[in-house]
C-alpha cells in the first residue's frame, strides 16, 4: 500500500469529491456539477481501483452495485421494533390525540410542539451504521422481523455508503422510506411497455418490487429514492433533544430528509400544516398518503412511551379516500365459495387511488336499491390503500335516457341452478353447491390458502384451470392428483408438478383449526375454528354435537350452530372429510382442559383496537381457551381489558372505572406463562 501513495491519495480524493457531489445532489438538491463531470470522476475512480484491487473498499461510491444475485433474502430481526403508527381521520381525532398525551403527561393546559412530515408511500426500511459506514439495510416485515436487502439499498444513490462529518454515534439504525418518485415510476413504465414487460400500478408497487429483486443489479436499474424519518438502535453516542433537529443531524451527516417536514405548535398548528400539504399534494414529484405528527421533544416521547405496536406520541393522518367520477357501463354476477351471489360494477375505466380502475363492488341487493344506481350511470368511485374499489353515489343529473335498472339472476350466472334471497333480503345464493363450478372453484382455494391448508404452489389460476378440465370435483380430490395428468396441462412444466405434488404431501399434517377452517363452513371464521377445536378436542365430538353443545362454545350463536350441524348432518360433506382423512390428512387431537384447570375461569376480558401478533378474534379464542369469557363491553364486572392502538371508548370506560388494563406485550406473556400458543 504504501508503494501506492499518490494514487491512494488521488482515489481518496476523487471519493470525496464523488461523495461531496452526491451529497449536493441528493441531499441539498443543488447540483454544483453537471453530470459529464461527475461521470468523468467516476471513471477515473473506477479505472483506479480496477488497476490497484487492493484500493478498494466497501464505502466506494463504484462498489453500490455488484455481486451475484441471492437465492432469497435472509432475516433480520430489529433489536428495535419497527412501530406502525395510529391513524387520524379528522382534525377531531387528531385533537383527541394531544388530548390524551397531554393527559399523560400531566399537562392538559399545556401546547405540545409537533415535527410534521410528508407521509411517504414507499416502503418503510431500516439502514444500519457502524462507526459511519452502512453495514445492512432490512425491509420492516411485521415490525420485529424483516427482510436483509442490504445488496440492494446499496444501489440507490441517495443513501450514503458512508455518514459524512463526525459526531455520529457509534451504531446508528437510521429509518426512513424508500420510494419511487413519479417522473421515474412513469419513465419505468414507458420502458415496461417498449421492451413489452408489464407495466407497474403505481410507484409504489414499482418500489415495493424493485427492492426486492434477487439480483441487485436490477434494483441498480430502478430510479428509487430514499429518505430518512427516525431512528432505531443507538449506542455509542447520543442524538440531539427534538425529533426535528435529530433529522436535521441526519442531514448533515448525509442522509436526505423531507424538504417539507416542519415544526408546529398544537393540534390547530398540526391542522394548518395539513391543509397546506393537501393543497400542494398532487404538484409534490412523489406519492404521499397522509401526514406523519410526532412530539418533538424527545423526553417528552420516552415519558408517553408505546401501546403494543405503535407509540402514543405520533400519529399519522390519512388523507380521504380518493375518488373520481366514471359511467357504469355493465354489472356482472360472481358466485363465491357459499354461494353467495355479488355483483360486481364493470366501470368505464378511470384512474383512482393510484390504480386505473375498470371493476368496482356494488356488495348486495340492498346497496343497489339504496344507491339506486342504474346501468348507464355516472357513478362516484371511491378507492382507499388497497381496499376494493366501491361505487359510493350516484350522480344524479348526469342519468342518461337509455338508463336501465339492474336486476338480480333468477338462476345462477354460472351453473344455472335455483337461486334463493336470505330471510335478511341482503344476499341472494346459489342452491347448486359443489354441482356449481365457481363454487367449487371458491371452496377450492379457500381449502388450499395459506391460513387454512397452506398448499404452495396451487393458486387460484391453477385450481381454476384444474376445474375446467375436469381433474377436481372436491377438495379431497386435490390429493388423487397425479404427476403426468399435471405435467400435461398449460404453463405446468415437470418442475412446477413436482414442487407442487411435494407441496401437497406436505399440507397432509396439519391443525385441527386449521383443518376445521378449511372445509369453508359458513360463518366459520378462523376464530371459531380456533374456539371449536379447543372447546371439542377432536373432530368426531365436534361432528357429534348437538346444537346445544355447539352454543356452550364462546361466540358460536344459533346462526353458527345452524349453519354446523348442517354441514355435519350432510352426508356429501362428511362423504369429503372421510376422504381427506384416507388420503392421509392428520392432525394431532387438543387436550380439553377441565373447566376447574383453567387459570382464568370465572373471569371476563375484553379485548380493543388493533393487536400485531394476532387478530382481536384470535385473542378471544385464546381468552376463551383459558377459561376465561370474551366480553364485548367494558363493566364494572369486567376482570381485565387488552388495549392495543387504536382503542378508543372501551379504553376510556376502563380507565374510568378502573379496570385493569394491560398491552399486548402482557397479554403475550400472560398466554405463554400458560401454554397457549399463537
Amino acid at each position: 500500500m504504501a508503494g501506492n501513495t499518490p494514487l491512494r491519495d488521488e482515489v481518496l480524493e476523487l471519493r470525496a469529491q464523488l461523495e461531496d457531489w452526491s451529497y449536493r445532489y441528493y441531499v441539498l438538491d443543488d447540483p454544483s456539477v453537471p453530470d459529464s463531470e461527475y461521470d468523468r470522476c467516476f471513471k477515473r475512480l473506477a479505472e483506479i481501483e480496477a488497476d490497484h484491487p487492493e484500493l478498494v473498499t466497501p464505502d466506494s461510491p463504484t462498489q453500490r452495485v455488484g455481486g451475484e444475485p441471492l437465492k432469497k433474502f435472509a432475516e433480520v430481526v430489529h433489536e428495535v421494533p419497527m412501530l406502525s403508527l395510529d391513524n387520524a381521520f379528522d382534525a377531531q381525532s387528531l385533537a383527541d390525540f394531544e388530548r390524551r398525551a397531554l393527559d399523560r403527561l400531566g399537562t392538559p393546559d399545556a401546547e405540545l410542539a409537533y415535527c410534521c412530515e410528508p407521509k411517504l408511500d414507499g416502503i418503510a426500511v431500516s439502514l444500519l451504521y457502524r462507526d459511519g459506514v452502512l453495514e445492512r439495510g432490512a425491509t420492516r416485515g411485521d415490525g420485529s422481523t424483516g427482510e436483509d436487502i442490504t445488496a440492494n439499498v446499496r444501489t440507490i444513490d441517495s443513501i450514503p455508503l458512508r455518514l459524512r462529518g463526525a459526531g455520529y454515534p457509534d451504531t446508528l439504525e437510521v429509518r426512513g422510506e424508500i420510494y419511487m418518485p413519479r417522473a421515474g415510476f412513469e419513465a419505468l413504465n414507458a420502458s415496461q411497455r417498449e421492451s413489452g414487460g408489464k407495466p407497474f400500478v403505481n410507484p409504489r408497487n414499482a418500489a415495493a418490487g424493485s427492492l426486492r429483486q434477487l439480483d441487485p443489479r436490477l434494483t441498480a436499474s430502478r430510479p428509487l429514492e430514499f429518505c430518512c424519518y427516525g431512528y432505531g438502535l443507538v449506542q455509542g453516542g447520543e442524538l440531539p433533544p427534538e425529533q426535528s433537529a435529530i433529522l436535521q443531524q441526519f442531514r448533515e451527516w448525509g442522509l436526505r430528509i423531507n424538504p417539507e417536514m416542519a415544526v408546529e405548535e398544537g393540534a390547530a398548528g398540526c391542522e394548518a400544516y395539513y391543509e397546506r400539504l393537501a393543497a400542494k399534494r398532487d404538484s409534490l414529484p412523489y406519492d404521499i398518503d397522509g401526514i406523519v405528527y410526532k412530539v418533538d421533544r424527545v423526553d417528552l416521547q420516552r415519558r408517553l412511551g408505546f401501546v403494543a405496536r405503535a407509540p402514543r406520541w405520533a400519529i399519522a393522518r390519512k388523507f380521504p379516500a380518493q375518488e373520481e367520477m366514471t359511467r357504469l357501463l355493465d354489472v356482472e354476477f360472481q358466485v363465491g365459495r357459499t354461494g353467495a351471489i355479488t355483483p360486481v360494477a364493470r366501470l368505464e375505466p378511470v384512474f383512482v387511488g393510484g390504480v386505473t380502475v375498470s371493476n368496482a363492488t356494488l356488495h348486495n341487493a340492498d346497496e343497489i336499491e339504496r344507491l339506486g344506481v342504474r346501468i348507464g350511470d355516472s357513478v362516484v368511485v371511491r378507492r382507499a390503500g388497497d381496499v376494493i374499489p366501491q361505487v359510493v353515489s350516484v350522480v344524479a343529473e348526469r342519468r342518461p335516457a337509455d338508463s336501465a335498472e339492474i336486476h338480480f339472476p333468477q338462476s345462477c350466472p354460472v351453473c344455472g341452478s335455483a337461486v334463493e334471497r336470505e330471510a335478511d333480503g341482503a344476499v341472494w345464493r346459489c342452491l347448486g353447491g359443489l354441482v356449481c363450478p365457481a363454487q367449487r372453484k371458491a371452496a377450492i382455494k379457500h381449502f388450499a390458502s395459506r391460513r387454512a391448508m397452506d398448499i404452495e404452489g396451487l393458486g387460484d389460476k391453477l385450481v381454476e384451470q384444474l376445474v375446467d378440465a375436469g381433474m377436481l370435483e372436491t377438495v379431497a380430490d386435490i390429493y388423487k392428483l397425479e404427476r403426468e395428468p399435471l405435467v400435461a396441462l398449460e404453463r405446468m412444466g415437470e418442475k412446477s408438478a413436482d414442487n407442487l405434488l411435494e407441496a401437497l404431501e406436505r399440507s397432509k399434517s396439519t391443525t385441527l383449526p386449521r383443518f376445521i377452517f378449511a372445509l369453508g363452513i359458513r360463518e366459520v371464521g378462523e376464530a371459531t375454528a380456533l374456539g371449536l377445536a379447543r372447546h371439542f378436542g377432536d373432530f368426531d365430538k365436534l361432528a357429534a354435537a348437538s346444537e346445544e353443545k355447539l352454543l356452550e362454545v364462546e361466540d358460536v350463536g344459533p346462526v353458527v350452530a345452524d349453519h354446523l350441524r348442517q354441514f355435519f348432518d350432510d352426508r356429501h360433506s362428511m362423504a369429503v372429510v372421510a376422504a381427506l382423512v384416507e388420503a392421509g390428512v392428520h392432525w394431532e387431537d387438543i387436550e380439553v382442559a377441565p373447566a376447574e384447570a383453567q387459570p382464568l375461569a370465572g373471569q371476563t376480558w375484553v379485548v380493543t383496537g388493533t393487536l400485531e401478533a394476532m387478530s382481536r378474534d384470535e385473542a378471544k379464542a385464546a381468552l376463551q381457551a383459558l377459561g376465561a369469557k370474551a366480553a364485548g363491553s367494558v363493566s364494572k364486572k369486567t376482570s381485565c381489558v387488552v388495549a392495543g392502538p387504536g382503542a378508543g371508548s372501551k379504553l376510556a370506560k376502563a380507565e374510568e372505572l378502573g379496570v385493569e388494563v394491560i398491552d399486548e406485550n402482557a397479554f403475550l406473556a400472560l398466554l405463554r406463562e400458560h401454554g397457549v400458543a399463537q
